[in-house]
Protein backbone atom coordinates (compact mmCIF):
# COMPACT_ATOMS: atom_id res chain seq x y z
CA UNK A 1 0.00 0.00 0.00
CA UNK A 2 1.21 3.50 -0.81
CA UNK A 3 2.43 5.52 2.16
CA UNK A 4 1.35 9.10 2.79
CA UNK A 5 4.93 10.28 2.24
CA UNK A 6 5.31 8.48 -1.09
CA UNK A 7 1.96 9.66 -2.46
CA UNK A 8 2.60 13.23 -1.31
CA UNK A 9 6.00 13.37 -2.97
CA UNK A 10 4.69 11.85 -6.21
CA UNK A 11 1.93 14.46 -6.42
CA UNK A 12 4.30 17.33 -5.76
CA UNK A 13 6.84 16.04 -8.27
CA UNK A 14 4.22 16.27 -11.03
CA UNK A 15 4.80 20.02 -10.98
CA UNK A 16 8.44 21.09 -11.27
CA UNK A 17 7.37 24.69 -10.64
CA UNK A 18 5.82 23.69 -7.33
CA UNK A 19 8.88 21.74 -6.25
CA UNK A 20 11.10 24.63 -7.21
CA UNK A 21 8.97 27.08 -5.22
CA UNK A 22 9.21 24.76 -2.22
CA UNK A 23 12.99 24.72 -2.53
CA UNK A 24 12.95 28.54 -2.39
CA UNK A 25 10.59 28.52 0.65
CA UNK A 26 7.86 30.29 -1.30
CA UNK A 27 5.06 27.83 -0.47
CA UNK A 28 2.74 27.82 2.55
CA UNK A 29 3.08 24.18 3.64
CA UNK A 30 -0.25 24.04 5.50
CA UNK A 31 -2.15 25.46 2.52
CA UNK A 32 -0.45 22.98 0.21
CA UNK A 33 -1.36 20.10 2.53
CA UNK A 34 -5.02 21.14 2.50
CA UNK A 35 -5.02 21.28 -1.28
CA UNK A 36 -3.40 17.84 -1.64
CA UNK A 37 -5.51 16.15 1.06
CA UNK A 38 -8.53 15.10 -1.11
CA UNK A 39 -6.35 13.56 -3.84
CA UNK A 40 -4.11 11.79 -1.32
CA UNK A 41 -7.18 10.30 0.37
CA UNK A 42 -8.54 9.10 -2.98
CA UNK A 43 -5.25 7.33 -3.77
CA UNK A 44 -4.76 5.80 -0.32
CA UNK A 45 -8.43 4.98 0.11
CA UNK A 46 -8.92 6.35 3.60
CA UNK A 47 -9.07 9.60 5.52
CA UNK A 48 -5.72 11.28 6.16
CA UNK A 49 -4.98 13.93 8.76
CA UNK A 50 -3.71 17.24 7.44
CA UNK A 51 -0.90 17.18 9.99
CA UNK A 52 0.40 13.90 8.54
CA UNK A 53 0.61 15.49 5.10
CA UNK A 54 2.41 18.52 6.52
CA UNK A 55 4.99 16.23 8.12
CA UNK A 56 5.39 14.30 4.87
CA UNK A 57 6.09 17.52 2.98
CA UNK A 58 8.61 18.73 5.58
CA UNK A 59 10.47 15.40 5.40
CA UNK A 60 10.97 15.67 1.66
CA UNK A 61 14.58 16.18 0.70
CA UNK A 62 15.49 19.25 -1.40
CA UNK A 63 16.28 16.81 -4.19
CA UNK A 64 16.89 17.55 -7.84
CA UNK A 65 15.78 21.18 -7.96
CA UNK A 66 18.02 22.24 -5.10
CA UNK A 67 21.05 20.52 -6.68
CA UNK A 68 20.16 21.95 -10.07
CA UNK A 69 19.84 25.50 -8.75
CA UNK A 70 23.28 25.24 -7.15
CA UNK A 71 24.81 24.17 -10.48
CA UNK A 72 23.02 26.87 -12.44
CA UNK A 73 23.96 29.57 -9.93
CA UNK A 74 27.60 28.59 -10.38
CA UNK A 75 27.24 28.85 -14.16
CA UNK A 76 25.60 32.28 -13.85
CA UNK A 77 28.64 33.52 -11.97
CA UNK A 78 30.83 32.53 -14.93
CA UNK A 79 28.82 34.39 -17.56
CA UNK A 80 30.98 36.30 -19.99
CA UNK A 81 30.49 39.72 -21.54
CA UNK A 82 27.05 41.06 -22.40
CA UNK A 83 26.42 42.76 -25.73
CA UNK A 84 23.43 45.07 -26.16
CA UNK A 85 22.14 46.06 -29.60
CA UNK A 86 19.33 48.52 -30.16
CA UNK A 87 17.27 49.73 -33.15
CA UNK A 88 16.41 46.25 -34.40
CA UNK A 89 13.43 44.95 -36.34
CA UNK A 90 12.28 41.47 -37.32
CA UNK A 91 10.50 40.00 -40.31
CA UNK A 92 8.97 36.54 -40.51
CA UNK A 93 8.21 35.07 -43.94
CA UNK A 94 6.62 31.82 -45.00
CA UNK A 95 9.22 29.38 -46.32
CA UNK A 96 9.43 28.97 -50.08
CA UNK A 97 11.97 28.02 -52.74
CA UNK A 98 12.30 31.64 -53.84
CA UNK A 99 12.96 32.70 -50.25
CA UNK A 100 16.18 30.68 -50.21
CA UNK A 101 17.65 32.53 -53.19
CA UNK A 102 16.71 35.93 -51.78
CA UNK A 103 18.15 34.94 -48.43
CA UNK A 104 21.54 34.42 -50.07
CA UNK A 105 21.33 37.84 -51.67
CA UNK A 106 20.44 39.39 -48.31
CA UNK A 107 23.48 37.83 -46.62
CA UNK A 108 25.74 39.19 -49.37
CA UNK A 109 24.35 42.69 -48.87
CA UNK A 110 24.62 42.52 -45.07
CA UNK A 111 28.23 41.31 -45.25
CA UNK A 112 29.24 44.52 -46.99
CA UNK A 113 28.93 46.34 -43.66
CA UNK A 114 30.65 45.20 -40.48
CA UNK A 115 28.44 47.00 -37.98
CA UNK A 116 25.04 45.67 -39.07
CA UNK A 117 23.18 43.26 -36.81
CA UNK A 118 21.79 40.22 -38.58
CA UNK A 119 20.54 36.84 -37.48
CA UNK A 120 18.37 34.25 -39.15
CA UNK A 121 16.11 31.63 -37.57
CA UNK A 122 14.72 29.06 -39.97
CA UNK A 123 11.82 26.90 -38.86
CA UNK A 124 9.87 24.17 -40.60
CA UNK A 125 7.31 26.51 -42.15
CA UNK A 126 8.72 30.00 -41.67
CA UNK A 127 11.94 31.99 -41.44
CA UNK A 128 12.62 35.01 -39.24
CA UNK A 129 15.21 37.67 -40.01
CA UNK A 130 16.32 40.00 -37.22
CA UNK A 131 18.22 42.97 -38.59
CA UNK A 132 19.23 46.53 -37.84
CA UNK A 133 16.34 48.86 -38.51
CA UNK A 134 18.43 50.58 -41.15
CA UNK A 135 18.02 47.44 -43.29
CA UNK A 136 14.23 47.61 -43.33
CA UNK A 137 14.04 48.98 -46.88
CA UNK A 138 16.47 46.30 -48.10
CA UNK A 139 14.34 43.53 -46.60
CA UNK A 140 11.14 44.99 -48.00
CA UNK A 141 12.69 45.27 -51.47
CA UNK A 142 14.26 41.81 -51.58
CA UNK A 143 11.27 39.97 -50.15
CA UNK A 144 8.40 42.03 -51.56
CA UNK A 145 6.94 39.00 -53.37
CA UNK A 146 7.19 36.70 -50.33
CA UNK A 147 4.39 36.12 -47.86
CA UNK A 148 5.06 38.26 -44.77
CA UNK A 149 3.65 36.64 -41.63
CA UNK A 150 4.77 39.19 -39.04
CA UNK A 151 6.88 42.30 -38.65
CA UNK A 152 7.92 43.87 -35.34
CA UNK A 153 9.69 47.20 -34.96
CA UNK A 154 11.50 48.95 -32.10
CA UNK A 155 13.39 45.93 -30.80
CA UNK A 156 16.68 45.47 -28.95
CA UNK A 157 18.77 42.48 -27.95
CA UNK A 158 21.02 41.34 -25.13
CA UNK A 159 23.57 38.66 -25.98
CA UNK A 160 25.10 36.65 -23.15
CA UNK A 161 28.28 34.64 -23.54
CA UNK A 162 27.87 31.36 -21.68
CA UNK A 163 30.68 29.16 -20.29
CA UNK A 164 31.23 25.99 -22.32
CA UNK A 165 29.90 23.85 -19.46
CA UNK A 166 26.39 25.23 -20.19
CA UNK A 167 25.78 22.40 -22.66
CA UNK A 168 26.21 19.86 -19.86
CA UNK A 169 23.70 21.38 -17.42
CA UNK A 170 20.02 21.47 -18.27
CA UNK A 171 17.72 24.26 -17.10
CA UNK A 172 20.01 27.23 -17.80
CA UNK A 173 17.78 28.82 -20.43
CA UNK A 174 14.73 28.22 -18.25
CA UNK A 175 16.49 29.87 -15.30
CA UNK A 176 17.25 33.00 -17.34
CA UNK A 177 13.83 33.22 -18.96
CA UNK A 178 12.09 32.64 -15.63
CA UNK A 179 13.69 35.70 -14.06
CA UNK A 180 12.85 37.85 -17.08
CA UNK A 181 9.25 36.64 -17.00
CA UNK A 182 8.94 37.35 -13.27
CA UNK A 183 9.83 40.98 -14.02
CA UNK A 184 7.16 41.21 -16.72
CA UNK A 185 9.55 41.29 -19.68
CA UNK A 186 8.13 39.80 -22.86
CA UNK A 187 10.60 37.89 -25.02
CA UNK A 188 9.99 38.61 -28.69
CA UNK A 189 12.64 36.23 -30.05
CA UNK A 190 15.34 33.90 -28.73
CA UNK A 191 18.52 33.09 -30.62
CA UNK A 192 21.16 30.69 -29.36
CA UNK A 193 24.37 28.97 -30.36
CA UNK A 194 26.51 26.58 -28.33
CA UNK A 195 27.97 29.29 -26.12
CA UNK A 196 25.83 32.36 -26.79
CA UNK A 197 22.28 33.17 -25.79
CA UNK A 198 20.44 36.19 -27.18
CA UNK A 199 17.07 37.52 -26.06
CA UNK A 200 15.26 40.00 -28.27
CA UNK A 201 12.88 42.33 -26.44
CA UNK A 202 11.04 45.56 -27.04
CA UNK A 203 13.33 48.57 -27.03
CA UNK A 204 11.68 49.91 -23.88
CA UNK A 205 12.52 46.69 -21.97
CA UNK A 206 16.18 46.31 -22.86
CA UNK A 207 17.62 48.31 -19.93
CA UNK A 208 15.55 46.31 -17.45
CA UNK A 209 16.50 43.01 -19.12
CA UNK A 210 20.20 43.92 -18.98
CA UNK A 211 19.90 44.80 -15.28
CA UNK A 212 18.26 41.45 -14.47
CA UNK A 213 20.94 39.50 -16.31
CA UNK A 214 23.66 41.41 -14.50
CA UNK A 215 22.00 40.56 -11.18
CA UNK A 216 21.99 36.87 -12.13
CA UNK A 217 25.69 37.08 -12.91
CA UNK A 218 26.42 38.74 -9.58
CA UNK A 219 24.35 36.18 -7.71
CA UNK A 220 21.57 38.37 -6.32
Amino acid sequence: MNSIGKVTEDLINRSPFLREAMTDDLINISALARKLKPEIEDIIGKEVKEGAIVMAIKRMTPGLYHRLNVKITNVMGDLGDFLVRSNLTDFTFENSESLKAKQTELVQEINKENDSFFTLCKGVTETTFIVSSAKTELIERLFKSERLKSHTKDLASVTVKLPSVNTEIYGIYYYILKHLAWEGINIVEIVSTSNEFTVVVKQDDVDKAFKILMQLKRGH
